[in-house]
């Protein structure tokens, strides 16, 4: 029954230093839409970013920020996300390790975003 997922909602305390984490980081684009409406792309999909005070008409129960644990492919390899990383003064919390993926055994390392969502960087292994 399901194919994909088309998006997922981050739930955040600070929206700056948000968007600025997952477009300077990650290097996802940030896309105003709707009224007042907010979302970061990246490929063919997007978070929707609930800012402080933002009421959505249909939510999560509990839309907490840092509750999500996210596991992305880098479209480099693992060696030139760490670096970037480093370059972003990004802390790396663990790794390289290696995982097992959706699809394949992956190798990972694991950050923190402003909120303190898990944010794992991945290359197949």
């Amino acid at each position: 029954m399901i194919r994909t997922f088309d998006h997922v909602v981050l739930t955040t305390g600070d929206l700056h230093r948000c968007l600025d984490f997952y477009t300077r980081v990650l290097g996802m684009t940030v896309e105003h839409y709707g009224k007042d409406r907010i979302a970061l792309r990246f490929g063919d999909h997007k978070f929707n970013v609930h800012p402080p005070g933002f009421d959505a008409r249909i939510k999560a129960r509990i839309p907490t920020p840092g509750s999500l644990d996210l596991c992305f492919l880098a479209d480099r390899p693992l060696d030139e996300v760490i670096a970037h990383l480093k370059a972003q003064k990004v802390e790396i919390e663990e790794g390289p390790v290696v995982r097992t993926g959706a699809r394949f055994p992956i190798r990972s390392v694991y950050v923190r975003d402003p909120d303190g969502n898990l944010v794992e960087m991945s290359e197949k292994a």
